[in-house]
Protein backbone atom coordinates (compact mmCIF):
# COMPACT_ATOMS: atom_id res chain seq x y z
CA UNK A 1 0.00 0.00 0.00
CA UNK A 2 1.35 3.42 -0.91
CA UNK A 3 2.01 6.10 1.68
CA UNK A 4 -0.85 8.18 0.28
CA UNK A 5 -3.40 5.59 1.43
CA UNK A 6 -1.98 4.98 4.89
CA UNK A 7 -3.90 6.23 7.91
CA UNK A 8 -1.93 8.29 10.36
CA UNK A 9 -2.21 7.59 14.12
CA UNK A 10 -4.10 10.87 14.57
CA UNK A 11 -6.60 9.98 11.82
CA UNK A 12 -7.05 6.47 13.24
CA UNK A 13 -7.73 7.97 16.65
CA UNK A 14 -10.33 10.32 15.15
CA UNK A 15 -12.01 7.39 13.40
CA UNK A 16 -12.14 5.43 16.65
CA UNK A 17 -13.63 8.41 18.48
CA UNK A 18 -16.21 8.91 15.75
CA UNK A 19 -17.11 5.21 15.87
CA UNK A 20 -17.40 5.38 19.65
CA UNK A 21 -19.72 8.39 19.41
CA UNK A 22 -21.91 6.55 16.90
CA UNK A 23 -22.14 3.54 19.22
CA UNK A 24 -23.00 5.75 22.19
CA UNK A 25 -25.67 7.57 20.16
CA UNK A 26 -27.17 4.26 19.03
CA UNK A 27 -27.30 2.99 22.62
CA UNK A 28 -28.97 6.19 23.77
CA UNK A 29 -31.55 5.98 20.97
CA UNK A 30 -32.49 2.58 22.35
CA UNK A 31 -32.27 3.15 26.09
CA UNK A 32 -33.92 6.58 26.27
CA UNK A 33 -37.33 5.44 24.89
CA UNK A 34 -37.32 2.37 27.16
CA UNK A 35 -36.44 4.40 30.26
CA UNK A 36 -38.91 7.17 29.40
CA UNK A 37 -41.73 4.66 28.82
CA UNK A 38 -41.06 2.98 32.16
CA UNK A 39 -40.97 6.33 33.97
CA UNK A 40 -44.18 7.54 32.35
CA UNK A 41 -45.80 4.18 33.09
CA UNK A 42 -44.75 4.63 36.72
CA UNK A 43 -46.35 8.06 36.81
CA UNK A 44 -49.60 6.60 35.45
CA UNK A 45 -49.50 3.92 38.15
CA UNK A 46 -49.05 6.62 40.80
CA UNK A 47 -52.05 8.50 39.44
CA UNK A 48 -54.03 5.26 39.74
CA UNK A 49 -52.96 5.00 43.36
CA UNK A 50 -50.61 2.06 42.75
CA UNK A 51 -46.95 1.66 43.66
CA UNK A 52 -44.87 1.49 40.44
CA UNK A 53 -41.97 -0.15 42.28
CA UNK A 54 -44.28 -2.97 43.35
CA UNK A 55 -45.51 -3.43 39.78
CA UNK A 56 -42.06 -3.45 38.17
CA UNK A 57 -40.71 -5.61 40.99
CA UNK A 58 -43.37 -8.26 40.36
CA UNK A 59 -42.64 -8.07 36.61
CA UNK A 60 -38.93 -8.76 37.10
CA UNK A 61 -39.43 -11.49 39.70
CA UNK A 62 -42.11 -13.33 37.75
CA UNK A 63 -40.65 -12.86 34.28
CA UNK A 64 -36.96 -13.47 34.98
CA UNK A 65 -36.07 -14.44 38.54
CA UNK A 66 -38.36 -17.43 39.17
CA UNK A 67 -37.56 -20.66 37.32
CA UNK A 68 -41.15 -21.29 36.26
CA UNK A 69 -41.65 -17.71 35.11
CA UNK A 70 -38.37 -17.71 33.19
CA UNK A 71 -39.44 -20.85 31.33
CA UNK A 72 -42.71 -19.13 30.40
CA UNK A 73 -40.72 -16.13 29.21
CA UNK A 74 -38.54 -18.28 26.96
CA UNK A 75 -41.61 -20.06 25.61
CA UNK A 76 -43.33 -16.76 24.83
CA UNK A 77 -40.25 -15.69 22.84
CA UNK A 78 -40.77 -18.29 20.08
CA UNK A 79 -43.68 -16.69 18.15
CA UNK A 80 -42.39 -13.17 18.80
CA UNK A 81 -38.96 -14.02 17.38
CA UNK A 82 -40.39 -15.60 14.23
CA UNK A 83 -42.67 -12.61 13.67
CA UNK A 84 -39.65 -10.39 14.26
CA UNK A 85 -37.66 -12.33 11.66
CA UNK A 86 -40.42 -11.76 9.13
CA UNK A 87 -40.61 -8.05 9.90
CA UNK A 88 -36.82 -7.67 9.62
CA UNK A 89 -37.01 -8.96 6.04
CA UNK A 90 -39.87 -6.62 5.16
CA UNK A 91 -38.60 -3.49 6.90
CA UNK A 92 -35.03 -3.84 5.62
CA UNK A 93 -36.51 -4.07 2.14
CA UNK A 94 -38.53 -0.90 2.72
CA UNK A 95 -41.87 -2.73 2.82
CA UNK A 96 -44.47 -2.29 5.55
CA UNK A 97 -45.97 -5.72 6.06
CA UNK A 98 -48.60 -4.91 8.67
CA UNK A 99 -50.71 -7.97 7.90
CA UNK A 100 -48.89 -10.11 10.43
CA UNK A 101 -51.87 -10.88 12.68
CA UNK A 102 -53.92 -12.32 9.82
CA UNK A 103 -50.96 -14.29 8.47
CA UNK A 104 -50.11 -15.60 11.94
CA UNK A 105 -53.67 -16.65 12.80
CA UNK A 106 -54.42 -18.35 9.47
CA UNK A 107 -51.22 -20.38 9.75
CA UNK A 108 -52.11 -21.28 13.34
CA UNK A 109 -55.60 -22.50 12.37
CA UNK A 110 -54.32 -24.57 9.46
CA UNK A 111 -51.71 -26.15 11.73
CA UNK A 112 -54.29 -26.86 14.42
CA UNK A 113 -56.55 -28.58 11.87
CA UNK A 114 -53.79 -30.48 10.05
CA UNK A 115 -51.71 -31.81 12.94
CA UNK A 116 -54.39 -33.98 14.62
CA UNK A 117 -55.43 -35.33 11.21
CA UNK A 118 -51.90 -36.43 10.30
CA UNK A 119 -50.52 -37.54 13.65
CA UNK A 120 -52.17 -40.97 13.50
CA UNK A 121 -50.95 -41.82 10.00
CA UNK A 122 -47.49 -40.22 9.76
CA UNK A 123 -44.45 -40.27 12.05
CA UNK A 124 -44.39 -37.61 14.75
CA UNK A 125 -41.51 -35.47 13.45
CA UNK A 126 -42.73 -35.71 9.84
CA UNK A 127 -46.16 -34.47 10.93
CA UNK A 128 -44.62 -31.49 12.71
CA UNK A 129 -42.45 -30.67 9.70
CA UNK A 130 -45.36 -30.88 7.25
CA UNK A 131 -47.49 -28.63 9.46
CA UNK A 132 -44.74 -25.99 9.64
CA UNK A 133 -44.11 -26.08 5.88
CA UNK A 134 -47.82 -25.81 5.08
CA UNK A 135 -48.19 -22.91 7.52
CA UNK A 136 -45.38 -21.04 5.74
CA UNK A 137 -47.06 -21.61 2.37
CA UNK A 138 -50.50 -20.52 3.63
CA UNK A 139 -49.20 -17.29 5.17
CA UNK A 140 -47.07 -16.49 2.11
CA UNK A 141 -50.07 -17.06 -0.17
CA UNK A 142 -52.22 -14.74 1.96
CA UNK A 143 -49.66 -11.97 1.40
CA UNK A 144 -49.78 -12.21 -2.39
CA UNK A 145 -52.65 -9.75 -2.86
CA UNK A 146 -50.91 -6.76 -1.19
CA UNK A 147 -47.62 -7.92 -2.75
CA UNK A 148 -49.00 -7.92 -6.30
CA UNK A 149 -50.89 -4.66 -5.79
CA UNK A 150 -47.64 -3.07 -4.56
CA UNK A 151 -45.43 -4.57 -7.28
CA UNK A 152 -47.80 -4.14 -10.22
CA UNK A 153 -49.76 -0.99 -9.42
CA UNK A 154 -47.73 0.75 -6.71
CA UNK A 155 -50.62 0.65 -4.22
CA UNK A 156 -49.55 1.44 -0.66
CA UNK A 157 -49.01 -1.85 1.19
CA UNK A 158 -49.83 -0.37 4.60
CA UNK A 159 -53.51 -0.15 3.69
CA UNK A 160 -53.74 -3.41 1.76
CA UNK A 161 -51.79 -5.50 4.27
CA UNK A 162 -53.90 -4.18 7.15
CA UNK A 163 -57.08 -4.96 5.22
CA UNK A 164 -55.85 -8.49 4.51
CA UNK A 165 -54.99 -8.87 8.18
CA UNK A 166 -58.57 -8.06 9.23
CA UNK A 167 -59.87 -10.45 6.59
CA UNK A 168 -57.40 -13.13 7.68
CA UNK A 169 -58.46 -12.93 11.33
CA UNK A 170 -62.15 -13.14 10.37
CA UNK A 171 -61.57 -15.97 7.90
CA UNK A 172 -59.59 -17.91 10.51
CA UNK A 173 -62.56 -17.69 12.88
CA UNK A 174 -64.90 -18.88 10.14
CA UNK A 175 -62.64 -21.87 9.50
CA UNK A 176 -62.68 -22.78 13.19
CA UNK A 177 -66.44 -22.42 13.60
CA UNK A 178 -67.58 -24.06 10.35
CA UNK A 179 -64.97 -26.27 8.71
CA UNK A 180 -62.41 -27.37 11.32
CA UNK A 181 -64.63 -27.45 14.41
CA UNK A 182 -64.21 -30.42 16.72
CA UNK A 183 -67.66 -32.08 16.86
CA UNK A 184 -66.87 -33.58 20.26
CA UNK A 185 -66.73 -30.23 22.09
CA UNK A 186 -69.38 -27.66 22.89
CA UNK A 187 -66.88 -24.80 22.55
CA UNK A 188 -66.05 -23.99 18.91
CA UNK A 189 -62.44 -25.06 18.49
CA UNK A 190 -60.27 -27.36 16.40
CA UNK A 191 -59.38 -30.89 17.50
CA UNK A 192 -56.79 -30.97 20.25
CA UNK A 193 -53.25 -32.18 19.60
CA UNK A 194 -52.08 -34.27 22.55
CA UNK A 195 -49.20 -32.86 24.59
CA UNK A 196 -47.06 -35.91 23.76
CA UNK A 197 -47.49 -35.18 20.04
CA UNK A 198 -46.40 -31.55 20.22
CA UNK A 199 -42.92 -30.10 19.77
CA UNK A 200 -40.36 -31.85 22.00
CA UNK A 201 -39.43 -30.16 25.27
CA UNK A 202 -35.89 -29.04 25.98
CA UNK A 203 -34.30 -31.22 28.65
CA UNK A 204 -36.57 -31.38 31.73
CA UNK A 205 -38.26 -28.00 31.22
CA UNK A 206 -41.56 -26.78 29.86
CA UNK A 207 -39.72 -24.86 27.10
CA UNK A 208 -40.40 -26.41 23.70
CA UNK A 209 -37.89 -26.80 20.87
CA UNK A 210 -39.66 -24.14 18.82
CA UNK A 211 -37.63 -21.59 20.79
CA UNK A 212 -34.45 -23.02 19.26
CA UNK A 213 -36.04 -22.95 15.81
CA UNK A 214 -36.98 -19.31 16.32
CA UNK A 215 -33.54 -18.19 17.52
CA UNK A 216 -31.78 -19.98 14.63
CA UNK A 217 -34.26 -18.48 12.16
CA UNK A 218 -33.61 -14.93 13.37
CA UNK A 219 -29.84 -15.46 13.12
CA UNK A 220 -30.13 -16.91 9.60
CA UNK A 221 -32.39 -14.04 8.51
CA UNK A 222 -29.88 -11.52 9.87
CA UNK A 223 -27.06 -13.22 7.94
CA UNK A 224 -29.17 -13.39 4.79
CA UNK A 225 -30.07 -9.70 4.92
CA UNK A 226 -26.57 -8.44 5.77
CA UNK A 227 -24.13 -10.85 4.12
CA UNK A 228 -25.74 -12.26 0.99
CA UNK A 229 -26.29 -10.83 -2.48
CA UNK A 230 -30.02 -11.56 -2.24
CA UNK A 231 -30.33 -9.61 1.00
CA UNK A 232 -28.39 -6.72 -0.51
CA UNK A 233 -30.75 -6.66 -3.48
CA UNK A 234 -33.76 -6.45 -1.17
CA UNK A 235 -32.19 -3.56 0.74
CA UNK A 236 -31.33 -1.71 -2.47
CA UNK A 237 -34.95 -2.06 -3.60
CA UNK A 238 -36.11 -0.65 -0.26
CA UNK A 239 -33.59 2.20 -0.17
CA UNK A 240 -33.98 3.39 -3.76
CA UNK A 241 -36.36 1.58 -6.15
CA UNK A 242 -35.36 3.85 -9.05
CA UNK A 243 -31.69 2.98 -8.58
CA UNK A 244 -32.61 -0.70 -8.30
CA UNK A 245 -34.43 -0.55 -11.65
CA UNK A 246 -31.48 1.29 -13.19
CA UNK A 247 -29.19 -1.46 -11.89
CA UNK A 248 -31.28 -4.07 -13.65
CA UNK A 249 -32.96 -5.57 -10.59
CA UNK A 250 -36.43 -7.06 -11.01
CA UNK A 251 -38.11 -4.84 -8.44
CA UNK A 252 -41.57 -6.35 -8.90
CA UNK A 253 -40.46 -9.91 -8.31
CA UNK A 254 -38.22 -8.89 -5.41
CA UNK A 255 -41.17 -7.10 -3.82
CA UNK A 256 -43.33 -10.21 -4.09
CA UNK A 257 -40.48 -12.35 -2.76
CA UNK A 258 -40.06 -10.02 0.21
CA UNK A 259 -43.74 -10.28 1.09
CA UNK A 260 -43.72 -14.06 0.71
CA UNK A 261 -40.63 -14.57 2.88
CA UNK A 262 -41.83 -12.11 5.51
CA UNK A 263 -45.33 -13.60 5.73
CA UNK A 264 -43.98 -17.15 5.59
CA UNK A 265 -41.77 -16.58 8.63
CA UNK A 266 -44.71 -15.00 10.48
CA UNK A 267 -46.84 -18.00 9.56
CA UNK A 268 -44.14 -20.28 10.94
CA UNK A 269 -44.53 -18.39 14.21
CA UNK A 270 -48.24 -19.26 14.26
CA UNK A 271 -47.49 -22.91 13.60
CA UNK A 272 -44.82 -23.12 16.30
CA UNK A 273 -47.17 -21.49 18.84
CA UNK A 274 -49.82 -24.16 18.22
CA UNK A 275 -47.44 -27.11 17.99
CA UNK A 276 -45.49 -25.99 21.03
CA UNK A 277 -48.06 -24.51 23.42
CA UNK A 278 -51.76 -24.70 22.65
CA UNK A 279 -52.40 -27.76 20.47
CA UNK A 280 -55.72 -26.25 19.36
CA UNK A 281 -57.30 -22.96 18.28
CA UNK A 282 -60.52 -21.70 19.78
CA UNK A 283 -62.90 -19.40 17.94
CA UNK A 284 -62.08 -15.71 18.36
CA UNK A 285 -58.58 -16.50 19.68
CA UNK A 286 -56.15 -13.82 18.55
CA UNK A 287 -53.05 -13.02 20.63
CA UNK A 288 -52.36 -9.99 18.38
CA UNK A 289 -48.61 -10.46 18.57
CA UNK A 290 -48.01 -8.82 15.18
CA UNK A 291 -48.16 -5.11 15.98
CA UNK A 292 -46.57 -5.79 19.38
CA UNK A 293 -43.36 -6.93 17.66
CA UNK A 294 -43.04 -3.78 15.54
CA UNK A 295 -41.44 -1.68 18.32
CA UNK A 296 -39.09 -4.57 19.13
CA UNK A 297 -37.78 -4.60 15.57
CA UNK A 298 -37.39 -0.83 15.47
CA UNK A 299 -35.67 -0.70 18.86
CA UNK A 300 -33.25 -3.33 17.56
CA UNK A 301 -32.59 -1.24 14.41
CA UNK A 302 -33.49 -4.29 12.28
CA UNK A 303 -30.55 -6.19 13.79
CA UNK A 304 -31.38 -9.86 14.32
CA UNK A 305 -29.10 -10.36 17.31
CA UNK A 306 -30.53 -7.30 19.04
CA UNK A 307 -34.06 -8.54 18.29
CA UNK A 308 -33.31 -11.64 20.38
CA UNK A 309 -32.34 -9.50 23.37
CA UNK A 310 -35.30 -7.14 23.10
CA UNK A 311 -37.70 -10.05 22.62
CA UNK A 312 -36.45 -11.52 25.89
CA UNK A 313 -37.17 -8.15 27.54
CA UNK A 314 -40.66 -7.90 26.03
CA UNK A 315 -41.49 -11.53 26.83
CA UNK A 316 -40.49 -11.01 30.46
CA UNK A 317 -42.61 -7.85 30.50
CA UNK A 318 -45.62 -9.75 29.14
CA UNK A 319 -45.30 -12.76 31.44
CA UNK A 320 -44.39 -10.69 34.50
CA UNK A 321 -46.98 -8.05 33.65
CA UNK A 322 -49.81 -10.60 33.77
CA UNK A 323 -48.83 -11.58 37.32
CA UNK A 324 -48.06 -8.02 38.41
CA UNK A 325 -51.42 -6.77 37.17
CA UNK A 326 -53.25 -9.24 39.40
CA UNK A 327 -51.10 -8.51 42.44
CA UNK A 328 -51.12 -4.71 42.14
CA UNK A 329 -54.71 -4.47 40.94
CA UNK A 330 -54.43 -2.96 37.45
CA UNK A 331 -55.82 -4.28 34.15
CA UNK A 332 -53.78 -6.89 32.27
CA UNK A 333 -53.74 -4.51 29.32
CA UNK A 334 -51.45 -2.14 31.19
CA UNK A 335 -48.57 -3.87 29.40
CA UNK A 336 -50.04 -2.56 26.13
CA UNK A 337 -50.02 0.94 27.65
CA UNK A 338 -46.26 0.55 28.21
CA UNK A 339 -45.84 -0.62 24.62
CA UNK A 340 -47.79 2.40 23.34
CA UNK A 341 -45.64 4.73 25.46
CA UNK A 342 -42.54 3.06 24.09
CA UNK A 343 -43.70 3.69 20.53
CA UNK A 344 -44.41 7.35 21.30
CA UNK A 345 -41.01 7.95 22.87
CA UNK A 346 -39.27 5.94 20.14
CA UNK A 347 -40.83 8.20 17.52
CA UNK A 348 -39.92 11.31 19.53
CA UNK A 349 -36.29 10.25 19.92
CA UNK A 350 -36.07 9.46 16.19
CA UNK A 351 -37.48 12.89 15.36
CA UNK A 352 -35.05 14.69 17.67
CA UNK A 353 -32.13 12.68 16.31
CA UNK A 354 -33.19 13.51 12.75
CA UNK A 355 -33.34 17.21 13.60
CA UNK A 356 -29.90 17.02 15.23
CA UNK A 357 -28.40 15.40 12.15
CA UNK A 358 -30.12 17.93 9.93
CA UNK A 359 -28.64 20.84 11.86
CA UNK A 360 -25.22 19.17 11.81
CA UNK A 361 -25.48 18.68 8.05
CA UNK A 362 -25.12 14.89 8.32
Amino acid sequence: MSAGFETSPAEADLLRQERLREIQAAILRVLVPVFAALVMGGIILLLLGKNPLDYYGFVVRRGLLTWGGFQETLTRMAPLLLIGAGLIVAFRAGIWNLGSDGQFLLAAVITAALAPALIGTLPHLLTLLICMVVSVIVAAAWSLIPAILKARYGINEIITSLMMSFLGVSFANVLVKLFFRDPNTTVPQTRDLAVADRLPRLFDTTVHSGVVIAILTVILVHIMMTRTAFGLKLQVVGANPAAAIHAGLKVGWLTIATFAISAGLIGLGGSVEILGVWGTVRADWNPAFGLLVVPIVFLARFNGYAVIGFTLFFSALMIGGESAARRVGVPNDFVLVLVALLLIFLALVEYLDHQRRKRAGV
